[in-house]
C-alpha cells in the first residue's frame, strides 16, 4: 500500500505538528511501510532525519500571491515551479512576515474552500501529480487547515483521506469576523467527508468531536510517540515495570539529587504567552522567596519569533527586577543534541500552558530523559499524568499552585526521581515511534482495504 503524508511547514520554525510527522513517517518507512512525506506550504524543518521529498506542494509563496491577485491563478506551471523551489521557501521563511491568525482570516478560509478556494489552481496541480506519477492508496494529511484538498482528491483519486488532530483551535480561535464563522462552518462540511481522523490522546478526540462537529466514532486516538535514538534508557528493562505499578519508587529507581543541591527547573517549548513561560517565572519568583528551599535555577529553550522578543524581555526584566537575573537563563532553539543534553540537566520540568494542550510532545521527551514534570490540569496534561504516573498537576493560571507543586518536588527529591522513573519507563514501553507506526499502519489497512480489493480504474 502506498501512502502520501501531506505535512505542512512552519517555516524557520520547529514545529510540534512537523517534528511529530517526521517522526511518524520514519517509523513507517522504518516498518517497510510505502510512504512519502510531502511538504506543504513551506520545507519542514526537523531535529531528526529528515524524511520528506524535494518536492513543494501549495508552496507558500504561490498559495499567498493567488490569494493576493488573480493574476497569480492563471500563471504556467512552469512559473510557479520557480516559486516553489525549497531552497527559496526556506530563505523566505526565515524572513517570513506575519502568521499570526488575526491576519490570516481570508487565506485560512480561502484553503478550507478548497476546489471553491483561490488556491485552486495549486490543488489541480497536486491531484495531477499525484494521479500521474504516485497513485497512492491512501493520503494522510498532517492538520484540519489541510482538509479543503480532502474532497477532491477521495473524488479523483477514489483514496480515503485521514487527517490529524494537531490543536488547530487555538489558531482558530483567533480569527476575526467574519472569518472565523466561515472556517468553522468550512470545517464542519468538510471533516465529514474525510475517512477518519486521528488524535493524539482522548481529550483532544472528545473535545475536537464536538468542535467540528463529527461524530466521536470516526476519531481513532493514537497516542504520540518518540524516536527514542539518544534519548536516556531507563535503568529497569520497561517489560519488567507493569503499567500499574505502585506510585513509590522502584527499589533500583535513581535516589535523586541531595535535598541541598542546586535545583534547575525546565521549560522546552515555543517562547510565547500561550505556551505560559510567564507563569513559570512568577512560580519562581516564589520559590525564591520561599524558606529552607535550596537554591533554585530557571532555564528555558525554544523557538523565539521576533514578534515575541518583547514578551521575553519583559519576563527577564521582570525576573532583574527581582534580582534573579543571574538564575535564568535563556539558551535559545536547540538541535536534537542539545535539547536531549538540556532536558538531562534539569531536575524538574513544567509547560503550564495557558490554553488547553493538544499534544504535549515536550512532555515525553522530559519523561524519555527521567525528569518529572508539573502541569497544569488542563488539556491533555491529566490525561498523560495518569497513564504515566511521571508528574504533578496544579491549578491552571496560577503561579502560587504551580509554586507549591513544584516547592514539593524541590524538597522531596526521592519523589521527583520516583515520578521521573515512572514517566521514563511510560515512554520507552508506550510513547515510542514503533507502537505510533504500528497502530498507524492498523488504521491504513482498515480504511484502505476496500479500495485495494477493488481497484480504481485505470490501477495495475
Amino acid at each position: 500500500m502506498k501512502t502520501v503524508y501531506l505535512a505542512s511547514g512552519a517555516g524557520d520554525m520547529y514545529c510540534g505538528s512537523c517534528l511529530q510527522g517526521n517522526t511518524l513517517a520514519a517509523a513507517l518507512i522504518e516498518a517497510r511501510q510505502d510512504v512519502l512525506l510531502v511538504p506543504a506550504y513551506t520545507p519542514i524543518r526537523t531535529d531528526e532525519e529528515n524524511v520528506s521529498i524535494d518536492r513543494m506542494v501549495f508552496g507558500g509563496l504561490n498559495v499567498y500571491l493567488q490569494q493576493k491577485s488573480a493574476l497569480f491563478r492563471h500563471t504556467p506551471r512552469f512559473l510557479d515551479r520557480l516559486f516553489d523551489r525549497p531552497a527559496l521557501l526556506r530563505r523566505l521563511g526565515k524572513r517570513s512576515a506575519s502568521t499570526r491568525p488575526e491576519s490570516l482570516g481570508p487565506l485560512t478560509v480561502s484553503m478550507l474552500r478548497g476546489e471553491e478556494g483561490r488556491q485552486r489552481k495549486e490543488l489541480e496541480k497536486l491531484i495531477d501529480w499525484l494521479a500521474r506519477e504516485i497513485r497512492p492508496d491512501l493520503v494522510h494529511l498532517s492538520n484540519v487547515l489541510l482538509v479543503g484538498m480532502a474532497r477532491q482528491i477521495a473524488r479523483r483519486l477514489g483514496v480515503p483521506v485521514v487527517c490529524t488532530l494537531s490543536g488547530e483551535d487555538i489558531f482558530l480561535e483567533k480569527l476575526p469576523e467574519p472569518y472565523y464563522s466561515q472556517a468553522r462552518a468550512e470545517l464542519g462540511r468538510r471533516c465529514g467527508e474525510l475517512a477518519a481522523l486521528v488524535a493524539l490522546n482522548g481529550y483532544y478526540a472528545d473535545f475536537m468531536a464536538e468542535y467540528l462537529p463529527v461524530t466521536r466514532d470516526r476519531i481513532r486516538v493514537i497516542p504520540p510517540g518518540l524516536n527514542l535514538a539518544g534519548h536516556t534508557a531507563p535503568t529497569t528493562s520497561p517489560a519488567d515495570a507493569p503499567a500499574d505499578a505502585p506510585a513509590d519508587a522502584p527499589a533500583d529507581a535513581p535516589a535523586g539529587r541531595s535535598a541541598s543541591d542546586e535545583v534547575t527547573l525546565g521549560y522546552l517549548g515555543r517562547i510565547c504567552p500561550e505556551k505560559g513561560l510567564h507563569q513559570l517565572a512568577e512560580a519562581f519568583e516564589i520559590l525564591a522567596d520561599e524558606p529552607g528551599l535550596p537554591p533554585v535555577r530557571l532555564a528555558a529553550a525554544g523557538y523565539l519569533a521576533k514578534g515575541h522578543r518583547p514578551y521575553l524581555a519583559g519576563i527577564e526584566a521582570r525576573l532583574r527586577d527581582r534580582g534573579l537575573a543571574g538564575r535564568f537563563e535563556y539558551v535559545g532553539e536547540l538541535d536534537r543534541a542539545a535539547k536531549i543534553a538540556f532536558l538531562r540537566s534539569l531536575d524538574v520540568m513544567s509547560l503550564p500552558t495557558v490554553y488547553r494542550e493538544s499534544k504535549g510532545i515536550s512532555v515525553l521527551e522530559a519523561w524519555a530523559n527521567g525528569v518529572p514534570v508539573v502541569l497544569p490540569a488542563h488539556g491533555a496534561f491529566p490525561e498523560l499524568v495518569e497513564d504515566t504516573g511521571g508528574g504533578l498537576l496544579c491549578e491552571p493560571h496560577d503561579p502560587a499552585a504551580l509554586a507549591a507543586a513544584l516547592a514539593q518536588l524541590i524538597r522531596d527529591p526521592r519523589q521527583a526521581a520516583a515520578l521521573g522513573h515512572r514517566g521514563q519507563q511510560a515512554v520507552h514501553q508506550r510513547y515510542h515511534a514503533g507502537l505510533m507506526a504500528r497502530r498507524t499502519i492498523d488504521l491504513y489497512n482498515h480504511l484502505a482495504a476496500p479500495v485495494i480489493a477493488a481497484p480504481r480504474s485505470g490501477r495495475s
